[in-house]
C-alpha cells in the first residue's frame, strides 16, 4: 500500500510539480491550497506526510504545524516544510515547532526525495 501524501500550497506551479514527482515515485496524493484547507484536509486524508509551505493565506505554515502537532491524533505525522523563508531564525523556528524536515526553495527533485523517503522510514 502506498503512502499518503498531503501537498499544501498556495502556488498552483509548485502544486502542481509536486504532485506529478510524488505521483510519479508512487505516493498517493492529495492537494489543499491554504493553512485552513490543510487541516481539513488531514482529518479527512489522512496522510503519513505533509509537504508544507510556510506563507500561506488564512493560517501560515507555522500555524497549520503547531495546530497539527497540538492534536494528540496526529502525533505521528510528518512534516517537511518547503518555503522560500531560509535565513537560520527562521529554520529554527519550524523545526522547534514540530516539522521533520525543512526545506528552503529552490530544491532539487532528488534532494526533497531523497529526504521525503528518509522522514518515511523507506530510505
Amino acid at each position: 500500500m502506498s503512502k499518503k501524501i498531503l501537498i499544501v500550497d498556495d502556488e498552483p506551479n509548485i502544486v502542481i510539480s509536486l504532485e506529478f514527482l510524488m505521483k510519479k515515485e508512487g505516493f498517493e496524493v492529495a492537494v489543499a491550497c491554504d493553512g485552513e484547507e490543510a487541516l481539513a484536509k488531514v482529518a479527512e486524508f489522512a496522510p503519513d506526510l505533509v509537504l508544507l509551505d510556510v506563507m500561506m493565506p488564512k493560517k501560515s505554515g507555522y500555524e497549520v504545524c503547531e495546530a497539527l502537532r497540538a492534536d494528540p491524533a496526529q502525533a505521528a505525522l510528518k512534516i517537511v516544510m518547503l518555503t522560500a523563508k531560509g535565513r537560520d531564525t527562521e529554520v529554527a523556528k519550524g523545526l522547534a515547532i514540530g516539522a521533520d524536515v525543512y526545506m528552503t526553495k529552490p530544491f532539487s527533485t532528488k534532494e526533497l526525495m531523497l529526504r521525503v523517503r528518509e522522514t518515511l522510514g523507506q530510505a
